[in-house]
């Protein structure tokens, strides 16, 4: 089904590998292609609750962009790669389904646009991120400036944007930018420990967490607003009955995302 990806569904999380290690997997049409995909898959299989993106090799989360696709684009094929590239990152980040980033070595340019899309990061201990587009006259193009300043604040996201450095995993759980550093071959496992725990809990309203949390940078909504009518529409399932039930009656709710 995929040329450019290896899928896996275990226990309810669907694991997304980018698979060209000889490219440090390297973002090109035909992976973008598969990650919408794939990202259908997570949108509407009921069977997947929760999913992972990494990518294969020791070397490299993603690395990059394949510029060799864009070097020779005009104004306005460079401002439609950028749009596309966008829309495919708010897939993930907007997923009702948690998406966690397993990076693994670089996470560089479009590598970290899209690990930063993902709700959040998990990196191994060999991990480097950057945004180093002005190296080639560019910036980035899939959301970079927007969400590097969200996670890690405007004085250290300007620094990384304009200098082109790069930081190691220490210095991104320093930031904020990953939530944990664990050893390359811990890596995964660890991902999916975490989501094995969001995986009990009643789906709606992990997706009403997610929902929320975005709104705050969202121009285009009230946060609160959308909290309350999150709260709101909590109230009209199954499973807040269940889990309310449960908590009264001292047992561990069984949750059915109805």
């Amino acid at each position: 089904m995929y040329t450019t990806l290896l899928t896996s569904l275990e226990n309810g999380i669907f694991t997304i590998t980018i698979n060209r290690p000889d490219k440090l997997n390297a973002l090109n049409k035909n992976v973008f292609t598969d990650l919408n995909k794939a990202l259908g898959e997570v949108y509407t299989i009921k069977e997947i609750k929760s999913a992972i993106i990494t990518g294969a090799g020791p070397k490299a989360f993603v690395a990059g962009a394949d510029i060799s696709e864009f070097s020779n684009f005009t104004k306005e094929q460079s401002k439609a790669l950028s749009k596309a590239g966008q829309d495919t990152f708010f897939r993930i980040e907007r997923s009702p389904k948690p998406i966690i980033a397993c990076v693994n070595g670089f996470a560089l340019g479009g590598g970290c646009e899209l690990a930063m899309s993902c709700h959040f990061r998990i990196a191994s201990d060999n991990a480097k991120f950057g945004q180093p587009e002005v190296n080639l006259g560019l910036i980035p193009g899939y959301g970079g400036t927007q969400r590097l300043v969200q996670l890690i604040g405007k004085g250290r996201a300007m620094e990384l944007l304009m200098s082109a450095g790069m930081i190691d995993a220490n210095a991104a759980l320093q930031y904020g930018l990953v939530n944990y550093v664990v050893p390359q071959e811990e890596l995964i496992t660890k991902a999916k420990t975490i989501l094995e725990t969001i995986n009990t809990k009643a789906p709606i309203a992990v997706a009403k967490c997610i929902e929320s949390a975005n709104a705050f940078f969202d121009e285009t909504k009230n946060g609160f607003e959308t909290e309350v009518n999150a709260f709101g529409d909590c109230f009209d399932t199954a499973d807040m009955k269940e889990g309310t039930t449960a908590f009264l009656e001292k047992r561990k709710a069984v949750f059915t995302g109805k």
